[in-house]
């Protein structure tokens, strides 16, 4: 029953990769993913709950939470975490291909259209 569930799943992730806008946020939360790995890795290998974390940077248990969340609504909280574990932020705004600007703009205008009805 859960592999029919999970075939569900991933048929639909694929069709909605489809769309370019999806596509770049998926990938955005991918990203994020990977800054978050390292965080968590390193409360699990030093035993650390997110309040002693916390604790040690002098931040609270709920900017761990929402970082480990990959909610990164403060980058110099994110940054402070993460040097603190030995990691640095990098951050980079990358243009778009014409095409894929395009698309994605495209996506976003049909998508207003039919939230609009």
């Amino acid at each position: 029953m859960i592999k029919v569930k999970t075939r569900a799943v991933d048929d639909y992730l694929k069709e909605q990769l489809k769309d370019p806008y999806f596509k770049e946020l998926w990938e955005l939360e991918e990203q994020k993913l990977e800054i978050v790995k390292p965080i968590i890795e390193y409360r699990i290998k030093n035993n650390l709950t997110q309040g002693q974390l916390a604790r040690q940077i002098q931040v609270s248990q709920q900017h761990i939470s929402h970082i480990e969340s990959g909610e990164f609504s403060s980058v110099a909280t994110l940054e402070k975490v993460l040097l603190f574990i030995g990691y640095k932020v990098r951050m980079e705004a990358v243009p778009l291909t014409r095409t894929v600007k395009n698309r994605i703009q495209k996506s976003l205008r049909s998508n207003a259209t039919v939230s609009h009805d």
